[in-house]
C-alpha cells in the first residue's frame, strides 16, 4: 500500500487549510496588522486592568501633591487638583474604548440595515441616500456638537451622537458592495429559484460585503475615539469629574508651560490608540482584498 506523499512542511500533498487558518496565517504575515493589533492589545489591557494597575483613585484630590512632575510616586505626575495623571489616563482609556466599541457596533448595524435596503431595492435607494448625503454634508465634529447640545453631556448621548455622525459612511460602503454583488450570476440564479428577499440579502449578498465592512468598522472605531476626545475637550462629552482623555487635555491646556505632562500623556494615549486602529484597518484591508492575496 503506497503511503501518501508528504510535503516539506510535514503535511500531505493536497492538504488545504481552513479559511480561518488561512486568514490567521495572512494576518501573522502582515506587519501592519501585527503592529496595529499589538498596540490595541496594550490599550485594551490597560483599560480592562485599570482598577488593578491604577496606584490611586482617579477622582481623589490631594491639594498638597498638586502639579508634581513625573516621579516614582506618580509615574505621569499630578494635575492641578493633585490627582494622579497615570490613574486618570488608565480610566480614561476605559471610557474611550467603551464609546469606540459601542459606536462601531451601532454604525455597523445601521450600515448593514440601510445599506442592504438601499442597494437591493431601487425604489428606496433614492430617499435613503439623500438622507445620508444630507447628514454627511455637515462637518463631523460640528454635527456631533450640535447633537450633544440637544441631548446633553452624557456618555450614552456621546455614543448616540457619534453613531449618527459616522453611520452614513458605513451605509454608503455597504450599498456599494450590494450594488456590485446583486448583479452577479449566482445571485441571479438564486433569484430564479424564487428565493425570498431576506434569504438573498443575508445568505448570499451580505457575506460578500463583510470585507469592506470590517475595515470600515475599524476606522469608525478610530473616528469615535478621536471624536469622543474632541467632544470632551470642548465640554460636550462625558461630564467631569469622569476621567476622559479629552477632558484631561482640556483641564491641562492652561498649564502647558508649567506642567506639560498633564497634556502630553493623554495625548500620547490618543495617538497610540488611533495609530493602532489605523494600522489594523490598513492590514485588514490588505488581507481581505482578494487582489492582494498574491
Amino acid at each position: 500500500m503506497s503511503e501518501p506523499s508528504v510535503s516539506l512542511g510535514g503535511r500531505p500533498r493536497g492538504f488545504r487549510q481552513s479559511p480561518a487558518r488561512q486568514l490567521l496565517g495572512r494576518l501573522r504575515g502582515n506587519r501592519l496588522a501585527v503592529s496595529g493589533f499589538s498596540l490595541l492589545l496594550l490599550v485594551f489591557l490597560a483599560a480592562v486592568l485599570a482598577g488593578i494597575l491604577s496606584p490611586y483613585d482617579p477622582l481623589t484630590m490631594t491639594v498638597s501633591d498638586r502639579m508634581q512632575s513625573p516621579s516614582a510616586a506618580h509615574l505621569m505626575g499630578t494635575d492641578n487638583f493633585g490627582r494622579d495623571v497615570f490613574s486618570r489616563v488608565l480610566h480614561g482609556a476605559r471610557l474611550s474604548l467603551e464609546v469606540g466599541v459601542a459606536v462601531m457596533l451601532l454604525t455597523v448595524g445601521v450600515g448593514v440595515l440601510f445599506g442592504l435596503v438601499s442597494g437591493y431595492f431601487p425604489r428606496l435607494d433614492g430617499p435613503v441616500m439623500r438622507v445620508m448625503d444630507a447628514m454627511m454634508a455637515f462637518p463631523a465634529i460640528l454635527f456631533g456638537i450640535a447633537i450633544m447640545a440637544v441631548l446633553g453631556p452624557k456618555t450614552v448621548n456621546v455614543v448616540i451622537a457619534l453613531s449618527v455622525v459616522y453611520a452614513p459612511r458605513t451605509v454608503r460602503i455597504v450599498r456599494a458592495s450590494v450594488l456590485a454583488t446583486k448583479q452577479l450570476d449566482y445571485v441571479e440564479a438564486v433569484r430564479a429559484q424564487a428565493a425570498g428577499h431576506l434569504r438573498i440579502l443575508f445568505r448570499h449578498i451580505l457575506p460578500n460585503c463583510l470585507s469592506p465592512l470590517v475595515v470600515q468598522a475599524t476606522f469608525n472605531f478610530a473616528y469615535a475615539v478621536l471624536a469622543e476626545a474632541s467632544l470632551s475637550f470642548v465640554g460636550a462629552g462625558a461630564p467631569p469629574p469622569t476621567p476622559s482623555w479629552g477632558n484631561i487635555l482640556s483641564e491641562g491646556r492652561i498649564y502647558m508651560q508649567n506642567a506639560p505632562w498633564i497634556t502630553i500623556f493623554p495625548g500620547l494615549a490618543i495617538a497610540i490608540t488611533v495609530l493602532g486602529l489605523n494600522l489594523a484597518g490598513d492590514g485588514l484591508r490588505d488581507i481581505l482584498d482578494p487582489r492582494m492575496k498574491t
